[in-house]
Order: C-alpha cells, then structure tokens, then sequence
C-alpha cells in the first residue's frame, strides 16, 4: 500500500512538474521578444510530448495546476516582466537545470525498473533543453562563479555579523556600543574576504597563464583555458555582498533595537529569501538549503551570545 501511494505521488509530480513547466514557457512566449520565440517553441514542442507521455505512461489525466504552482508561475511571470529578458533568461535556464537535477535523483532510484527506462528518453531530452537554451540564447545568464561569490559573501556577511551584534549585546548590553562594533567588524570582515577572493583567483590567473604560455612555446595545444573571471570583479562582487548581508542584522540595532531579537528575526527571514533566490537559480534543492543556514545561524547566535556573556562575567565589561 506504502509503494502504491509513493508511486501515485511520484505521478503527479512529474506530470504536474511537466504541465507547470509547459505553462511557463506558453506564457512567456506571450511577453518575450520574437528573438526568444523559436527556443520557446521548441521547449513548448518537447514538454507537450513529455506531458502526454507521463499522462500515458501514469494513466492519469491531469490538466490543471495546483495551488502551490499556480502561485509560483504567477510570480516568476510577474518577475520576467518586470526584469525583462535578463530575467526571462535566468529562468529559463533554472528551469532546465532544476528539470535535469530532479529527473537524474529519479532515474538513480528507479533506473532497472522500468520508469528507469523511461526517465532516460527524457533525460537526453533534458540535456539538449541546456544545449538549445546556450546557443540559441547567445550566452549563458547564469554564472555560476557569480553565484558562488554572491552566496559566500551574503552568507558570511550576514552569519557572522549576526553573530557579532549577539555577542556583543551578551558582553555590552548597549546598543550603542553594540552598533560601533559590529560596523567595525562588518567593515573589517568585507576588505578580509574581497582581498582573500583577489589574491586566490589572482594567484590561479597566475598560474594558468603561464601553463598557456608553456604550452606555447612547446608548440603544444593550448588545452589550458585562460579565465573568465576577474579577481578584481570577484573581490568586488565578494565584498559588496559581505557589506549587504552584514547591513541586515546591523539596521535593527541602527533603528532602535536594544537587544539581539530582532536582528535574527531579520536575518532569519533574509536567510530564507536569499537562500530560495540562489537555490533556484543554481538547482541546489531549497529546503535543505533554508534549513542548513537556519541551523547555521542558529549555532552562530546561541555561541556568540554565550561567550558574550562569559566575558561580561568573567571580565568586567560593563557599557
């Protein structure tokens, strides 16, 4: 009974995934440039042959989205017109990525039975979705250095100064004393991470140039490819992030917090939106990702409040 209710489920989410996806990309056919209209039309040709399989293949007629992603084609539409074909771009490609992950977890599980055998058609299907969306869309909207330069200094920037201002109420209790501190450390902490992301791309800029050059002069191949990004951009990119994750657990104390409450509901919150944005643009699974970083900040509060009032204790502090 267990296995007949997890097959049924798994129906509908494939089918319901694939109906969702083909509304998407009807929809934004309706508000994008005629340049995007052909990749468009070939996703829609696809994923109405991949809904009509599962439909048969499930035999089970599903033709109406639910609630849950009614809501969510309703906002990533109302974001593509309001960003444009930056925007339009960004999901097509998360789509895809998202459509690849999930059909890969699946096939892992089920690939000698046969919804295994099927879940392959699909797969290749998939993967030349990437292939279509790179070239025919000139250049790839999601940078995934980018990313990982936007999550690292968000993240720290707003964990660590969030821990900051914790344990700096614990030790001060006063929120003045509190807000000199923390803005000190969050200045400090995003010159040390935009410096640190400088020096490691520069040193790896480095030393691919001259494997390039090597091969050069050897007469070799360059197999080699010389980066794209740059340490300079990065470091920026690093530390802007940082300065803008650190403002969120600052601000409260800046309007009037006397205590650390409201700087991790703020961050908790902030932690939640940043980690839905990212998750879905890169295909990382979202809950996990939520519930990790909540966790994490979590510890960060709890210790740093705690060794906060340790040093109060032990040493004297007073405001």
């Amino acid at each position: 009974m267990a296995a007949v209710s997890h097959t049924s489920r798994l129906a509908r989410t494939l089918i319901l995934d694939e109906l969702f996806d083909l509304s998407l990309y009807r929809a934004l056919r309706q508000v994008t440039e005629p340049d995007v209209h052909g990749t468009l039309d070939e996703l829609i040709t696809v994923e109405t042959a991949h809904l009509a399989f599962w439909q048969k293949f499930f035999n089970l007629d599903l033709h109406e989205l639910d609630l849950g992603r009614r809501l969510k084609l309703s906002i990533m539409m109302a974001v593509c017109r309001l960003f444009g074909s930056t925007a339009v771009h960004l999901v097509l490609e998360a789509i895809e990525v998202h459509g690849v992950r999930k059909y890969l977890a699946i096939w892992r599980e089920y690939q000698h039975q046969p919804l295994g055998e099927a879940l392959r058609g699909i797969l290749m299907d998939e993967f030349k979705h990437e292939d279509v969306l790179v070239t025919a869309l000139t250049e790839r909207k999601i940078n995934a250095e980018r990313i990982r330069n936007i999550f690292l200094g968000l993240n720290d920037g707003l964990v660590e100064i969030l821990g900051a201002v914790s344990g700096f109420f614990g030790a001060f209790g006063s929120a003045t004393m509190v807000l000199i501190a923390a803005s000190t450390t969050a200045v400090a902490g995003a010159l040390s991470m935009a410096a640190g992301a400088f020096l490691a791309l520069n040193s790896e800029k480095e030393v691919k140039t001259t494997e390039i050059a090597k091969r050069i002069f050897l007469g070799e191949q360059a197999t080699v490819s010389p980066m794209e990004e740059s340490p300079l951009g990065s470091a920026l990119v690093v530390g802007a992030a940082y300065i803008a994750g650190a403002l969120v657990p600052v601000l409260p104390v800046l309007i009037g917090a006397h205590d650390a409450l409201l700087s991790v509901i703020t961050a908790g919150c902030m932690v939640v939106v940043v980690s839905t944005i990212l998750s879905f643009l890169s295909g990382m699974d979202v809950t996990r990702r939520i519930a990790l970083n909540l966790v994490i900040i979590t510890i960060a509060v709890s210790v740093s409040y705690g060794i906060g009032l340790l040093a109060k204790q032990f040493w004297g502090i007073t405001a």
